[in-house]
C-alpha cells in the first residue's frame, strides 16, 4: 500500500506575541484571524491555516523545540510576484529579497521574500 499525501492542512507558529503576529499576517496578507476551540488564533488562507500559539507556554503536544522566530515557510499565490512586492511595500513590509527563481515542489518558482515581527521567513512565489 502506498500512503499518498494530499495538502498540508495546517501548521503551527510558535510565537512571543500571538496577538501581535495575527495583527501582521492580517494587515500583510489579508489572511482571516479566526478563534477556535478555547480561545485559541488562527489565520485562514485558501483551504489552509496557521494556528499561532505562545512559544513554550502551549500545554498540548508540540515539538521539543517550540521557539518563535524558526519558521521558514513558502505561500504561493496567484497575484504576480511584482504586485504583492510593490503592495507588501506599500503596507510597510520591508521585502528583503526578490524577485528571483527557486526550486519549488512541483517546477520553478518566482519568490519574494521578508520577515514577520518575530524575524520568521516568509517567502511568497509564483509558479512560473
Amino acid at each position: 500500500m502506498r500512503i499518498e499525501i494530499d495538502r498540508l492542512d495546517h501548521l503551527v507558529m510558535p510565537c512571543t506575541d500571538v496577538e501581535t503576529m495575527a495583527d501582521f499576517y492580517v494587515r500583510a496578507l489579508d489572511m482571516e484571524k479566526v478563534t477556535f476551540g478555547d480561545g485559541r488564533l488562527a489565520l485562514h488562507f485558501g483551504q489552509q491555516k496557521i494556528n499561532l500559539q505562545t512559544a513554550g507556554g502551549y500545554g498540548g503536544l508540540h515539538a521539543p523545540q517550540h521557539l518563535a522566530g524558526t519558521q521558514d515557510f513558502c505561500l504561493i499565490s496567484s497575484t504576480p510576484v511584482i504586485e504583492i512586492k510593490a503592495e507588501l511595500q506599500a503596507r510597510g513590509v520591508e521585502v528583503i529579497e526578490g524577485p528571483v527563481t527557486r526550486a519549488g515542489a512541483i517546477g520553478t518558482l518566482t519568490s519574494i521574500y521578508f520577515r514577520d515581527p518575530e524575524d520568521n521567513l516568509v517567502e511568497i512565489s509564483n509558479y512560473s
